[in-house]
């Protein structure tokens, strides 16, 4: 229970359905400030105690379980890491891989429960192949995405009720019939373990900031950084620029190099992205039949699904859109679909151009 109004009515539903229920909340950090305060939290005391009332006004035993050690390890130190080597990750999409859905529930089922029940908007449907994760019935809160990571195992022990509901505002509406005083917090945004949400900074202290070059395409230096941390695939604004673009048109950020500490500027049209590959990846549910396959490629959590055909060789995945992608960064998730069904999701080390270099 996150302290929010949709764990609260999913553990609503939950006990309605006549489950044998329990609340937990996750502390995160042991430390009072290191997390975002206030209604744009997840994790903070605020909503442990928005979280405990919930549970009582349900009748539900309620516990917080310190996972603070587990959080640091898996996702800050992760957070950290993957910006130092120049790639853009997703920390709740690696919450919900390494917390959520492998350290809660790992203790979950050594505690005898069968199931970690959210308020996720996914759907989960079973099949005489297996347990299948799809998308929610409201495209507008679909979370599917960032539980794309989840593989058939911790599907097998997932319950998401609230995946076929048409809309949050119904979710409020429940709430408020059912006395909950959560029914019309805000929902949480940010990144919770950057309490002041100024990341560039956050990072400047624990990556450290050194003066560096911005190169274009050919390598020529038109500028400067005060490190190259503060940079993501796709940004415009903040670029130190002293040498003009030919043209005379803006150049967006194309690739951040950490080890020679270097930032490749371009123009719009090279941001256009022709192939992507990773070999961390995982399946949700059933591995695909073959090691080539058409499907939809999602590679941010409110981006459109491409048409795409992906192929396995060698340990590697990769995937070719039907029309290139946009500002693809390395470090970032890409999830794959058949319709509605999550395929899996792969971690993208590589990225290819669309566009060629002019020399």
């Amino acid at each position: 229970m996150s302290g929010g109004v949709d764990s609260a009515v999913a553990a609503a539903r939950a006990v309605e359905a006549g489950h044998d229920v329990v609340g937990v909340h996750l502390a995160l950090s042991r430390a009072g400030g290191t997390l975002r305060a206030g209604s744009r939290g997840c994790c903070t005391i605020e909503d442990a105690m928005d979280a405990r009332r919930a549970a009582d006004k349900l009748g539900m035993p309620f516990y917080v379980w310190d996972f603070s050690e587990r959080f640091r390890d898996d996702v800050i130190d992760d957070f950290v890491s993957e910006y130092r080597a120049g790639r853009t990750p997703n920390p709740c999409m690696r919450c919900n891989e390494k917390i959520k859905f492998a350290a809660l529930l790992e203790r979950a089922v050594e505690l005898g429960f069968d199931a970690v029940c959210t308020g996720h908007y996914a759907t989960l449907v079973d099949t005489p192949e297996g347990r299948e994760l799809h998308r929610a019935s409201d495209n507008a809160k679909d979370q599917s995405y960032v539980l794309g990571v989840l593989t058939a195992e911790q599907l097998a022990h997932t319950y998401f009720p609230l995946g076929s509901t048409p809309s949050k505002a119904l979710v409020r509406a429940e709430a408020e019939e059912r006395g909950l005083s959560v029914a019309q917090k805000p929902d949480s945004h940010d990144i919770c373990f950057i309490p002041d949400g100024d990341t560039r900074g956050w990072l400047a202290d624990k990556v450290g900031a050194e003066r560096g070059e911005i190169l274009d395409r050919t390598g020529a230096v038109v500028g400067t950084h005060e490190g190259a941390h503060a940079f993501t695939v796709g940004q415009r604004r903040g670029l130190q620029l002293g040498v003009p673009a030919a043209d005379g048109k803006p150049r967006f950020v194309l690739e951040v190099r950490p080890i020679n500490n270097t930032v490749v500027v371009g123009p719009k049209e090279a941001l256009a992205c022709s192939e992507i590959a990773g070999e961390r990846f995982t399946w949700a549910g059933r591995a695909p039949d073959a090691d080539s396959f058409a499907c939809d490629v999602q590679i941010r959590a409110h981006a459109d699904p491409v048409p795409a055909f992906a192929s396995m060789s060698e340990g590697l995945l990769t995937v070719r859109p039907a029309t290139p992608f946009d500002g693809v960064a390395p470090g970032q998730t890409a999830v794959l679909y058949d319709g509605t069904r999550v395929i899996g999701q792969f971690t993208i080390d590589r990225t290819v151009s669309a566009v060629p270099v002019e020399v």
